[in-house]
């Protein structure tokens, strides 16, 4: 089975849901660092067993790009749960693979950002170039040899992960087409939400 990577909390205000998860997990989270040409830059929450927490949005040093910023950030209101990604190895075999359950995730493509102490960061991901998601289907993520993010963060552990979808039954087998597994329920708004134990207790991000 794949392993759960990252969680993906998008948001139009960068500034204001960093805060805005601080205190309601009582945990600072700390720069990520900037998708140059995307106009996005993210800030990163350890969420326990290697995996981690990315609130993505607007890079205000950045112009405006010359298209969509990924994971729909120039529609959104409010921050929002979005999208999950698994942690795979050799990810051309693990996309062939679920193409094999009868999923196409998309073709890798590389991706980098800047990091805060001037390096780059480099990865292999599925999402498409406009980066749409998939609602509950997480995408494939392959960071090659290069360190992972989650690395000496912060953490505030995850104690679930769950779906909501008008049609369960659809999405399930492609999350399991990529190696995954997710809880899920029906209803009538597609919604991601992850429960995480802050220094106060629960803290649900939708």
């Amino acid at each position: 089975m794949s392993s759960l990577d990252h969680l993906v909390l998008a948001t139009p205000d960068l500034a204001v849901t960093v805060k805005e998860v601080a205190r309601l997990t009582g945990t600072q989270p700390v720069p990520g660092g900037v998708h140059q040409g995307l106009g996005t830059r993210n800030f990163l929450l350890g969420i326990g067993e290697g995996a981690y927490l990315e609130i993505i949005g607007p890079d205000p040093e950045q112009p405006a790009p010359d298209r969509w910023r990924p994971f729909g950030i120039d529609t959104l209101t409010e921050a929002r749960l979005v999208t999950w990604s698994v942690r795979v190895e050799g990810i051309d075999d693990a996309v062939a693979t679920a193409r094999e359950g009868g999923y196409d995730p998309g073709e890798p493509w590389e991706m980098s950002r800047r990091t805060p102490d001037g390096g780059t960061l480099s990865w292999k991901l599925t999402l498409d170039r406009e980066g749409r998601h998939r609602g509950p289907v997480p995408f494939l993520i392959d960071w090659g040899t290069a360190p992972h993010p989650s690395a000496g963060l912060p953490v505030v552990p995850l104690v679930g992960l769950e779906a909501v979808h008008p049609h369960p039954e659809r999405v399930e087998p492609h999350i399991e087409a990529v190696g995954a597994k997710l809880p899920m329920k029906s209803g009538n708004r597609g919604a991601l939400a992850a429960t995480l134990f802050g220094e106060s207790g629960l803290v649900v991000l939708i």
